[in-house]
């Protein structure tokens, strides 16, 4: 069985491209030593297995048949990645291949790599598949919502095995240079089969990847090449666009630098970007404004949830003149009437999520205000999802989130699954541990639909997700989009 195993992988390889027909039998040596195995002959069968997932599975049940590894998903995801590196070109190569196509076109360069990162299975395409996407309609456009199931739960072997584990610090985090190529271990994901870019960028050496759970199409990751932390300042803006000027197809943003409205990894300076629109980009200038000493720069106020102001110029320099300006005043700006504070008692609390790209000839700057104070009523923060959201989020609003794309936790997935069940029989989910979270949500929305069946309830319980998550973005916005909330991002503006 291992031989057809294997006739199959390669098979797969060839019809990817993932290794040339004359690297055939060193590909074939490989897994056999992979699997302790001496000999192989050619499998005389016709039938040929094309499907990645099944062929994998096929592998590692062998590899757990031969006592190669244990039968959990940790010790299953760190040999398939083994497995998968057979198949793979060296850095080198895939580098040279990339900058040889990029002499064509930016995005072939790009497509190139994201096939690359797609059919190696550093991208578990079959994984992603299951995650839950859908749109709902807002007052600010289209949203985007997923539910992440793309990451494997531990199973109880392998948390055991990681606790027990010698602690390490080599790579010093998931953004580190050196995760290319790495075997990895149960509390570190393995990397053979994982390929980078070197790029220069503000005369720095850093890094593009895409990242391994794509939310979105093309995701990519553009990461120091130092293990630095976090920073929003005047280079940032340089970095992002000396990237964009090298992929003006792709977007690139960066978290803020602050907890609460940072992302997930602040010790690592990166960025996120890709090949799609989202709703931020696409929400129009409600109101065009004048900054003194940059006439020459249009600019205004986006039609957004969050606070963002646009600017745009032909000139990317003019812009990241003006965001390191923006970027100062708000750091240092207090409106107690807006309830915005730069600091209390020391610690800041201003920062900005920036967000890069080029639209035709003119290169242009999302700088969404951030502020992370938090109140005796809102202990998570004040402008992070309230308590009455937290059934349904109640993680930071990072980069992504902030463009308009949700990433809600699968534990939603079951619940949200036995919700249907509880509203088509009239359940109260008040009465069941998982649902009670979800009791005064169900109250609030129920009499707006006069009829629930096994058609609609899931429509429905979707586009009650998705409508928190547009308050959720509401509650993250330092100026509301009212009246009030308007006259106080103007004074902010007028202090420009």
């Amino acid at each position: 069985m291992l031989n057809r195993h294997i006739r199959d992988l390669i098979q797969y390889g060839l019809d990817t491209g993932l290794i040339p027909a004359c690297e055939k039998n060193y590909t074939i040596n490989l897994l056999l030593d992979l699997f302790q195995e001496e000999e192989y002959e050619e499998p005389t069968d016709t039938e040929v297995c094309t499907d990645l997932e099944t062929i994998l599975k096929n592998l590692l049940d062998e590899a757990v048949k031969r006592n190669i590894i244990e039968d959990s998903i940790g010790y299953r995801d760190l040999f398939d990645t083994k497995i998968m590196n057979c198949l793979m070109p060296r850095p080198a190569q895939v580098q040279e291949t990339f900058w040889k196509t990029y002499e064509e076109s930016p995005q072939a360069a790009t497509d190139y790599f994201y096939k690359l990162s797609r059919d190696s299975d550093y991208i578990r395409r079959y994984r992603i598949k299951k995650d839950r996407k859908w749109t709902v309609e807002s007052p600010y456009g289209t949203i985007d919502i997923t539910i992440n199931l793309s990451k494997p739960e531990k199973d109880p072997k392998a948390i055991a095995a990681a606790k027990n584990a010698k602690q390490s610090s080599y790579p010093k985090c998931l953004l580190c240079m050196e995760n290319e190529g790495y075997a990895g271990r149960l509390n570190h994901p393995a990397r053979e089969n994982h390929r980078i870019i070197p790029i220069t960028i503000n005369g720095c050496q850093w890094g593009f990847q895409y990242s391994p759970y794509v939310y979105y199409n093309e995701h990519c990751i553009v990461f120091n090449g130092q293990h630095v932390p976090m920073k929003i300042e005047r280079n940032t803006f340089i970095k992002l666009f000396d990237f964009i000027k090298l992929f003006p197809h792709y977007f690139l943003g960066s978290n803020a630098d602050l907890p609460i409205v940072g992302g997930s990894i602040l010790s690592h300076d990166h960025f996120q970007g890709g090949h799609y629109s989202f709703a931020m980009e696409k929400a129009p200038i409600e109101e065009y404004v004048t900054i003194p000493g940059y006439e020459d720069v249009e600019a205004g106020i986006v039609k957004w949830p969050l606070s963002v102001l646009r600017i745009r110029c032909k000139d990317e320099k003019r812009l990241i003149d003006l965001a390191s300006h923006v970027l100062e005043v708000w750091r240092g700006y207090t409106d107690e009437a807006a309830f915005i504070f730069a600091e209390t008692e020391g610690e800041p609390h201003n920062t900005i999520t920036p967000i890069a790209r080029k639209r035709g000839d003119f290169f242009e700057l999302d700088l969404t205000l951030r502020n992370n104070i938090t109140t005796e009523e809102h202990p998570l923060g004040l402008y992070h999802p309230h308590a009455a959201y937290h059934h349904i989020k109640k993680e930071n609003i990072g980069l992504i989130e902030v463009m308009g794309l949700a990433v809600l936790p699968a534990r939603l997935k079951e619940e949200l699954e036995l919700l249907a069940t509880y509203l088509l029989e009239g359940k109260d989910p008040a009465q069941n541990e998982m649902l009670a979270k979800h009791a005064d949500w169900v109250k609030e929305f129920l009499p707006k639909y006069t009829e629930i069946t096994e058609e609609n309830v899931m429509d429905i319980l979707q586009e009650e997700v998705g409508q928190v998550f547009v308050h959720v973005l509401e509650d993250a916005g330092v100026y509301k989009c009212t009246e009030e909330g308007r006259e106080a991002f103007k004074r902010f503006i007028n202090a420009l």
